[in-house]
């Protein structure tokens, strides 16, 4: 490693500009003082970093909660550094138990193949392809023999495994805990052994995962072992629980635009700058003179909470489609206006009663807005749906339809109605 009274006074202030950058908005960095001994190899050296990350494709739809640690990656790469991504198409047959009560299915080789692919796609909406390094781990754990699984097995105890909390809770609660389950944090670390990675990220949730990459590594020989940078996880729309899709509080990077927009100006006043923070990439600089401005008054939340939804759109789906999902939000919410563009339903007359009428719950079922009669029922009664702008609050209505009927679930679904 570098001294620091090696590196002169600009190579000791790039140092502490890089610190700057890729240490806000952490949750912990461990160990703290080595992330500055890298970053100082680095700068003195021209060597880039090799940065981590291991994705488990069992869920290949990124939304905005994913996007922390890849924003984080970004940050990485515009210094200068390699980020590795590790697709985990070996890990992923055996599924991360974190957090988990129970054993996860395993997934088939197909299925993991398939996400996969889909998430390559939707990470280069955030990373840099130039600097983006992809493997997957099967490359080198398919070719371990028995005594090499041995040997990993060997560099860990039983009693390390279960103080896992997940594990500790399942063990104390009579759970089952299948063996091929401790493998999953050992087969995690031995890729940081396998690719000599300088740091990995994740979120705070894989805190034991990450660190066992460090543990090995120092267990193979390497002494300088990788650093642990770890993110906080974000919360979801409704502002308690972490944005997750199972509980639909989430934006996803490859939503329509007009639902980004939307759903990005339903985001928590209290949260704002904390999405600012974690999911775009806004310098120290402005995120402070942003939080002034809000504390100030001179700033409204709806006018960043506007701002941000732009940043996301054009982010992931360019300049144009931002401008037009502002316009959209600006006509539909603000002034309350109909879209100047509705998605047309086909719907057969065969559907209706012989006097043109049906139920409001089965036409929205019908139309694919609703799953079922009971989400119609309740999206009614909550006043929720129009009828050519008519609110209608009665479950039990019937409506007449015509050709071109404008049918509104929310505020973001429409649909045009074409009888046929």
């Amino acid at each position: 490693m570098v001294r620091w009274e090696e590196l002169n006074e600009q190579q000791q202030r790039e140092v502490e500009r890089q610190m700057s950058i890729v240490c806000r908005g952490t949750a912990q960095i461990v160990p703290a003082d080595a992330l500055r001994g890298k970053l100082a190899y680095s700068v003195a050296t021209g060597t880039p970093l090799k940065v981590k990350l291991g994705l488990d494709p069992s869920a290949p739809d990124i939304h905005i909660g994913h996007t922390v640690v890849l924003q984080k990656l970004r940050q990485f790469q515009d210094l200068g550094h390699e980020v590795q991504l590790i697709i985990g198409d070996f890990t992923g047959r055996i599924g991360d138990p974190t957090g988990k009560s129970e054993t996860r299915k395993q997934l088939t080789e197909e299925d993991v193949r398939r996400n996969a692919e889909t998430y390559q796609r939707q990470l280069y909406k955030v990373l840099d392809p130039q600097r983006t390094r992809f493997f997957f781990n099967s490359t080198w754990l398919n070719r371990m023999n028995f005594s090499d699984v041995l040997q990993l097995a060997g560099k860990l105890t039983v009693a390390r495994m279960l103080e896992r909390d997940d594990f500790a809770k399942r063990y104390a609660g009579g759970q089952p805990i299948h063996i091929h389950e401790f493998f999953y944090p050992l087969m995690q670390g031995y890729d940081s052994v396998e690719l000599a990675s300088d740091i990995e990220l994740g979120g705070t949730d894989q805190t034991f995962n990450i660190l066992m990459g460090r543990t090995l590594q120092g267990s193979y020989g390497t002494e300088d072992g990788q650093v642990a940078m770890l993110l906080p996880l974000l919360e979801g729309l409704d502002g308690t629980n972490k944005m997750s899709k199972s509980l639909g509080n989430y934006i996803g990077i490859d939503e329509a635009p007009n639902e980004i927009f939307g759903k990005t100006m339903s985001i928590p006043d209290h949260l704002m700058l904390k999405y600012y923070e974690l999911t775009t990439l806004i310098t120290t600089e402005e995120l402070q003179e942003l939080e002034r401005g809000l504390t100030a008054g001179t700033v409204h939340p709806r006018d960043a909470k506007m701002n941000l939804a732009r940043v996301y759109v054009r982010m992931y789906h360019g300049e144009e489609a931002a401008v037009a999902a502002e316009q959209y939000f600006v006509d539909v919410f603000q002034k309350r206006a109909l879209p100047d563009t509705i998605q047309a339903v086909r719907m057969g007359r065969g559907e209706l009663q012989d006097d043109g009428t049906i139920p409001l719950i089965k036409l929205l079922v019908a139309i694919g807005f609703q799953a079922s009669n009971g989400e119609a029922r309740r999206s009614i009664a909550q006043g929720a749906v129009k009828l050519n702008e008519q609110k209608i609050t009665d479950p039990n209505a019937r409506v007449t339809l015509s050709q071109g009927d404008i049918i509104q679930l929310g505020k973001r679904k429409f649909a045009k109605l074409e009888l046929e």
